[in-house]
């Protein structure tokens, strides 16, 4: 006796509010695909940097800080998380209802730990944000367009009037970027096994410049010699007279050169982000340098500047011997180098991920 064919069971029809919830999510998709999210988010730093400028200048009322710190934070909390493939959704709804929470309580602890994320989205951000770089100018392009995003989010760090210990909070700032600047990467980066031989030593260069510049910084405030104390002292008034400021080592050393040789090697190989990771340590500079209640907004300024200038010029030494080390020398084979540097990325408004 021959078996019968199972019968098919016929496909129901969507129901009434499954296709509600399709028509939703195109309709979400659509709208997180058009330039529309991007506008309002300038429009809204914008206007943040606009109400944080004019407070600044004691020229409106004093609850604009607090109103452009907010309208900062918000947009930034969402551009990361949209640059990031996250929910930028629900982390911008979250970090506006956070920050008008903080704003409303008017609690100094509240104030200082606003300040302190706000700190650390921006200069993750201003990082997150980069595009690979083929030629120099490019490079000093992204390296630009990062520190002025961390600039801003500086602005709206202060603009919570955090009640902080500069030490401390710049201590706390640096652990948190690096730490959330590193968890990303490791996403990024296609995780451990992506590093190779190569990144592994780009890693352990840096961890161990990173650890030096601030043990020798730590070392020299508590234990140092009052000779040697007096020597720095003296060199760093003398600059701060005859130039304005003294460049910050972190950001000249590390931070900016790091930034620097990691875009440029990101239009070549994947490695390049572990070098960019520790770009984040001149973004917390930037983004936490007006903390300070003795600096002045000018001397912080130009300390910014000379620290950029001073790790774009080493930064420019790291990738031309990068390029004589691991390239062919010559002019021609330079050219073929950067016209075969094109390892494919998001552009700078979609998300890596």
């Amino acid at each position: 006796m021959s078996r019968s064919a199972p019968r098919r069971r016929a496909e129901r029809p969507p129901t009434r509010r499954a296709r509600a919830a399709d028509d939703a999510r195109a309709g979400v998709e659509r709208f997180a695909s058009s330039r529309i999210p991007l506008v309002a988010a300038v429009l809204v730093v914008l206007a943040g940097l606009g109400a944080l400028v004019t407070c600044v200048a004691e020229l409106g009322p004093a609850w604009l800080c607090s109103a452009g710190s907010v309208a900062v934070a918000t947009a930034y909390s969402w551009a990361l998380a949209a640059r990031t493939g996250g929910r930028p959704v629900v982390v911008g709804t979250l970090a506006l209802a956070m920050g008008v929470a903080v704003v409303l309580i008017d609690d100094d602890s509240l104030r200082t730990g606003a300040a302190v994320l706000t700190c650390v989205v921006s200069a993750v951000l201003a990082v997150m944000a980069t595009v690979p770089a083929v030629r120099f100018l490019q490079t000093v392009r992204e390296v630009v367009i990062a520190v002025v995003i961390a600039a801003i989010g500086a602005l709206a760090t202060i603009g919570f009037e955090p009640v902080v210990t500069v030490t401390r909070f710049e201590y706390v700032t640096l652990g948190l970027a690096l730490l959330g600047a590193f968890a990303l990467v490791y996403r990024l980066g296609a995780g451990l096994h992506g590093l190779g031989r190569r990144g592994v030593v780009i890693v352990l260069i840096g961890t161990a410049v990173l650890a030096l510049t601030l043990a020798y910084a730590e070392l020299l405030r508590r234990y140092g010699t009052p000779g040697l104390v007096g020597t720095l002292l003296d060199a760093a008034a003398w600059t701060r007279d005859n130039l304005g400021a003294f460049p910050r080592p972190l950001v000249a050393v590390l931070g900016v050169p790091a930034l620097a040789w990691g875009v440029h090697m990101r239009a070549r190989r994947r490695q390049g982000w572990w070098v960019c990771a520790f770009g984040v340590t001149a973004t917390v500079r930037v983004a936490n340098s007006l903390i300070n209640p003795a600096a002045t907004l000018e001397e912080a300024a130009l300390s910014v500047l000379y620290g950029v200038v001073v790790g774009l010029v080493l930064g420019f030494l790291v990738i031309r011997l990068d390029v004589a080390l691991t390239g062919q020398p010559g002019s021609r084979s330079r050219r073929a180098e950067e016209a075969s540097a094109l390892r494919p990325e998001p552009p700078r408004t979609r998300p890596l991920l």
